[in-house]
């Protein structure tokens, strides 16, 4: 099968060949149909995240069913499926508490000796990314990293919700838990922040602030859902959206990773609201609160892939699509082919759209 490997940090992805091992009991063999393009590979493309290399990344991807091995029971060859990168245990204490995507997901993997996954003609291993590798025509993966949908579900647009609209949706649902009336501020409109904004207006929040320095970027925030727009990179950002939402708002999202939108974020906040980092920081990086903003009641946290439970948040949000309340329509930018991945990643990097998606033959 053809895949886009990483072969040294800062350089471009190679296409090659690769083998692809059998499913072995709970794992399932995936054609893939589509796969976004997402910041994220792009921290570990760039090796500001360190990872084992040669690899595959891709983790937000869509794709059919073609094998399982024994003992899986949640899907079956012919499912259209979404994957996901936090793929669950099922017994450990984060699962069992319902805390699903913070499971580390150690036995999801193949053992230490095993035959790997993914490997070159020479038999040498090829890492796997994620416990996903999506930039290939095919995926093996554990059954609890992926999920069965809808097969009326269009599958390039079913890609992008298996990392950024579960990210935004999951932090608007299940991390922020916003009720409507509330006011959020997103801070960055790519599409984990786009995907954000849309589920916000969901969930009837009451003024929705998209803050972006990109203009196009702020045009389609209003077009899916916010209320007002702002220059992230405006000196008096924080003031302007404080301003708006009469006092600070309720949730502020940061969606980039970068630490002056993560200050931006706590900037917004009202007394006793909370800023919600889910940017992949630089390692190193600290983002706090001062005595004030404790003493004023205000809270700050994490959301890894917005807190989800995607065997049950990604159906539901597939049902948006199909129901016309979720506009993934609107956050996929461009569909092209593996072959102009590096390209893709070039656009990603100059900030100039939303989400490029990996489409492959069928």
């Amino acid at each position: 099968m053809k895949a886009a490997v990483l072969i040294e940090p800062g350089k471009p992805l190679e296409i090659e060949n690769l083998s692809i091992s059998k499913p072995q009991a709970h794992e399932v063999l995936i054609r893939t149909a589509a796969c976004g393009l997402c910041h994220s590979d792009l921290h570990f493309i760039e090796g500001t995240y360190p990872h084992p290399l040669p690899a595959v990344p891709g983790h937000e991807a869509a794709g059919i069913v073609e094998a399982v091995g024994s003992e899986v029971t949640t899907v079956k060859v012919g499912d259209a499926v979404i994957t996901c990168l936090s793929a669950f245990c099922g017994h450990c204490e984060f699962c069992v508490t319902g805390r699903m995507s913070l499971c580390l997901g150690g036995d999801t993997r193949r053992k230490a000796g095993s035959e790997p996954r993914l490997s070159r003609g020479d038999g040498s291993a090829v890492n796997q990314m994620l416990n996903l590798s999506a930039y290939a025509e095919q995926m093996l993966v554990h059954e609890h990293a992926c999920v069965r949908i809808d097969p009326e579900m269009p599958l390039d647009r079913a890609s992008v919700i298996g990392c950024a609209v579960t990210t935004g949706a999951g932090t608007i649902f299940n991390a922020c838990n916003v009720t409507p009336g509330e006011t959020v501020a997103v801070i960055g409109c790519g599409g984990v922040g786009l995907a954000t904004i849309n589920a916000a207006k969901i969930a009837g929040a009451g003024r929705i602030i998209a803050a972006d320095p990109i203009p196009e970027k702020r045009e389609l925030a209003r077009k899916l859902g916010a209320t007002d727009v702002v220059d992230a990179l405006a000196n008096d950002a924080a003031a302007q959206i404080v301003e708006l939402s009469k006092g600070g708002v309720d949730h502020a999202i940061e969606a980039v990773g970068r630490p002056a939108s993560a200050q931006l974020a706590v900037s917004s906040l009202r007394r006793g609201g909370t800023a919600t980092i889910l940017g992949m920081m630089p390692l190193g990086e600290k983002v706090g609160l001062a005595a004030m903003d404790l003493l004023s009641g205000k809270k700050l946290q994490g959301a890894i892939m917005g807190g989800n439970r995607f065997p049950v948040d990604i159906p539901r949000l597939v049902d948006f699509y199909l129901r016309g309340q979720l506009d993934l329509d609107s956050i996929i930018a461009e569909r092209i082919p593996l072959e102009q991945i590096n390209d893709g990643f070039e656009k990603m990097k100059r900030g100039d759209s939303a989400r490029s998606v990996i489409v492959f033959d069928q």
